[in-house]
């Protein structure tokens, strides 16, 4: 049976289909496509935003992070507690002669001290205002300086002025709990040169810095007789102030006197209120002799302006006692504490006297059983000036407190540093009355000979200043005194910038102290203080061998040499250390500096060695200080072939030499209306890397700081150098730069005077006999020379630095390599005072 087929009809019969019941239209896809990308970008702009904010906000808040670590401090436990200056923990450094500042004058280790101090002025001179007050080489003393200062308990100093001589003198004398009490003794002469007998107005002086108060007694009209006090950290004192006498046990002299009391501003300002309170209208009329008028303190208001700009609650009691009397005279001042209540007769008259030379006597024992130069042969002259050289050291020794100024890439504009004490020495009491890192090292090489546990104080105070990033501004600014000496531009300090890590000399010395001696009293305190001080060592190692790094493995570099290339000659180093000393003449990133190379070599040996002795891991300094200690490394890195030295790379050229500026002045326009034609660089060649040749103080750091092995081949060419009086050698001392270099004595523009061009500099020189008689004194191929230039070398630098002083009354900050003549600041007892421990022989 087939299948049967369905029949498909068509006509009337049949039904169209309904229109309304059309098949439905596939959706559009296109449409929905555009719509579900638009979300898309919607949601991708929207998530864009979000992120970009996240992205801004966590930006923000980063920077704001990283501006704020310099000026973060480290947040180890700090090596000093911070009692560690208080009179009850040590009474017998309370107070001190710790304003180097002025000529005279003392005050506490504390945050706000109550300072005393000295002013004086010649009367009837014929140039009037000649007061003197702070150390300025402009006054032109014929010296001035400590001849004698143990850094505890007395001092004598004496200050040359034009026609009479002061001598200051004080003692200490413990007692009660604020450090005791202590004495002045000034005493005037007259030259005999002078033509007559000179009238002097000495003005002694108390302060309160806004901490306590002071209230004046006065009798016989204007005769203060004394100032009595209080403040949080001294109590109740009493200051007495002795009429002159001519001497000891002599009848009293005809005097005038006058006093000031006043509100002061600052301590800063002291100077400027005593000058504006001075009055011409006090006559001096001693019964044999004219009457003759004579300035004095008279009256001195605040100004509207200043009460304006300083609020009253910050201002101190100043009081000023003058007295005016002929020379010769001398006269004592008494500081006497509350607490003190079983003091024994008065420090003053004949008690005085045989205290002090019961101290003097102290002192001189002291000082030949720790630098044996009588042993030794040296004239009593000579002793005598070493004596003063370390004296001065120790006398210039300042405690400040305050704030630096300070800046990272950051910060938009210079930050306040974290406030803090710092009690350091100073280089130059006119000139730097303040700390500066690198020379702090050398200092505390002397230091360190006479006082350990002093030495073990500074480095902890100034480690103590240390950052959460391990900087240490590397110059000390710390209070308006300080700043007013300071030229503005000098005053921010930078957290890229170092300074040579010269604390491990002193680091070194005291380890060797400790490996020689370790039955001291102050050895034993020598572990406590590694193991506070070793955390901040630590992050201070890292951050030089981080941020100092060099362009390639195991170099360095200097950073914050001046990028002003059009106008130095060779822009600055200043962070060296050596300022204007020769480096690539086109600074950049490709430099490497054989001095900092080897300031790290030294440090790494210390880091190792202070580990091992603390028991902590010590490998990592171990293997660093054995990698830069490799001399195939050393020469690899700056050994130049072509000069026979060690040597800086980096873009250099030597021909380079300042011009004058070509000013184009249209015709007939006035001259004076255009800028003055200034000298500018030309570079004649264009600059290449290479290694820079100059032959000077830098290219001998491998020799200085006894990197080299005795028997390097370079020794020959090191050696040779020295000795050559066309490179370095001259009968005063070692030149900083070859007389044969382009850039020897060459200003560096046209207002800076060479500096490390040519001079003699007595810090270098230290390092130098040092390594001489370190190389003289081992087996090597070189000993024979090295011991022979070590003789030659120290006689020249003691003879100079011994004929200048008693020359011209001062040590200076440097020598004129052709004359031998002292030169730049002084007096310079920073560390030109070396010249003791190069007569002691102690290295």
């Amino acid at each position: 049976m087939g299948r049967r087929r369905k029949r498909v009809a068509t006509g009337d019969g049949v039904p169209s289909p309904r229109k309304e019941e059309k098949t439905p239209a596939p959706p559009r896809k296109e449409k929905k496509k555009k719509t579900d990308i638009g979300k898309v970008f919607i949601n991708i702009s929207i998530g864009l935003c979000i992120f970009s904010l996240i992205w801004f906000f966590y930006a923000l808040y980063m920077r704001s992070s990283l501006a704020r670590r310099v000026v973060t401090l480290h947040p180890s436990p700090p090596v000093l507690d911070a009692n560690s200056s208080s009179p009850a923990v040590s009474p017998e450094r309370y107070w001190g002669t710790y304003r180097p500042q002025v000529y005279f004058g003392m005050k506490t280790r504390s945050l706000r001290s109550v300072v005393t101090g000295l002013m004086w002025m010649r009367q009837f001179a014929e140039m009037d205002g000649n007061l003197r007050h702070t150390c300025e080489q402009g006054d032109h003393l014929l010296g001035y300086g400590w001849l004698m200062h143990d850094g505890v308990s007395f001092g004598v100093q004496e200050v040359h002025d034009r026609e009479f001589t002061l001598t200051t003198e004080f003692v200490k004398r413990m007692g009660g709990d604020h450090g005791g009490d202590w004495t002045w003794r000034i005493t005037a002469k007259q030259h005999s040169t002078a033509s007559s007998a000179p009238v002097i107005s000495l003005m002694f002086y108390a302060a309160t810095d806004v901490q306590g108060s002071l209230q004046a007694h006065v009798e016989e009209k204007n005769r203060l007789s004394s100032v009595t006090g209080t403040s949080e950290e001294l109590g109740n004192f009493k200051i007495t102030f002795g009429k002159p006498t001519a001497g000891e046990g002599a009848s009293g002299k005809y005097a005038r006197y006058n006093y000031l009391q006043t509100k002061s501003p600052g301590l800063d300002k002291l100077t400027d209120i005593v000058k504006n309170s001075l009055n011409h209208k006090f006559t001096f009329s001693p019964s044999k002799g004219e009457k003759r008028s004579y300035f004095a303190v008279d009256s001195y208001k605040v100004t509207n302006h200043q009460n304006q700009q300083k609020d009253p609650k910050m201002e101190s009691d100043f009081v000023v006692h003058q007295v005016t009397v002929q020379t010769p005279f001398q006269i004592e001042v008494l500081f006497e504490s509350g607490s003190f209540r079983e003091r024994p007769i008065q420090l003053v008259g004949s008690v005085l006297t045989d205290e002090l030379e019961k101290r003097k006597l102290a002192f001189d024992e002291k000082f030949e059983s720790s630098f044996g130069l009588q042993a030794k042969g040296f004239t009593s002259s000579k002793i005598e000036f070493a004596k003063a050289a370390l004296s001065n050291m120790l006398g210039g020794m300042g405690y400040f407190f305050g704030q630096s100024v300070v800046q990272s890439a950051y910060n938009e504009h210079p930050v306040l540093y974290p406030e803090g004490p710092l009690f350091t020495a100073v280089p130059s009491r006119s000139f730097f009355p303040r700390g500066f890192l690198w020379d702090e090292g050398f200092h505390q090489l002397l230091i360190s000979k006479w006082d350990t546990q002093l030495t073990q104080e500074v480095i902890a105070h100034w480690l103590d200043l240390i950052n959460v990033e391990g900087w240490i501004p590397r110059e000390q600014i710390l209070d308006d005194e300080a700043r007013s000496k300071v030229p503005s531009e000098f005053i921010v300090q930078h957290n890229e910038n170092a300074n040579p890590p010269t604390l491990f000399l002193a680091l070194q010395e005291l380890l060797e102290q400790l490996d020689a001696q370790p039955e001291l009293s102050s050895s034993q305190t020598m572990i406590p203080f590694l193991r506070r001080l070793y955390p901040r060592l630590q992050i201070w190692f890292e951050w030089f061998n981080t941020t100092q790094a060099g362009p390639i493995a195991n170099s360095y570099r200097w950073r914050g040499r001046d990028k002003d290339t059009n106008l130095f000659l060779n822009p600055k180093t200043l962070t060296s250390g050596l300022d204007d000393y020769p480096r690539a003449s086109h600074p950049s990133a490709d430099e490497r500096h054989v001095d900092l190379y080897c300031w790290m070599t030294l440090a790494s040996g210390i880091m190792a060695n202070v580990a091992r002795i603390l028991g902590e891991p010590h490998q990592v300094y171990e293997n660093t200080h054995h990698a830069l200690s490799n001399n195939d490394l050393l020469n690899k890195l700056h050994w130049s072939e072509n000069l026979h030295a060690f040597s800086d790379y980096g873009n250099h050229t030597q021909a380079v030499s300042l011009q004058q500026e070509k000013v184009f002045v249209p015709p007939g326009q006035p001259r004076h209306q255009f800028p003055v034609a200034r000298l500018v660089r030309s570079v004649r060649k264009a600059p290449k890397l290479q290694y820079v040749n100059a032959l000077g103080y830098v290219s001998l750091f491998p020799f200085l700081l006894q990197i080299l092995t005795p028997e390097s081949p370079k020794m020959e060419h090191i050696l040779r150098d020295i000795q050559d009086p066309d490179r370095l050698w001259t009968p005063y001392g070692m030149r900083s730069l070859s007389r044969s270099d382009p850039l020897y004595m060459k200003r560096n523009t046209e207002h800076d005077a060479p500096y490390w061009r040519g001079p003699i500099w007595i810090n270098i020189n230290y390092l130098a006999v040092r390594a001489l008689h370190y190389y003289g004194s081992i087996d090597g191929p070189h000993k024979e020379k090295a011991a022979t230039l070590y003789q030659e070398l120290r006689t020249n630098l003691i003879n100079n630095v011994y004929k200048q002083y008693m020359d011209t009354g001062y040590i200076w900050e440097q020598y004129n390599d052709s004359t031998g003549r002292g030169q730049g600041s002084h007096p310079f007892t920073g560390w030109s005072a070396l010249t003791v421990l190069i007569m002691a022989e102690e290295y």
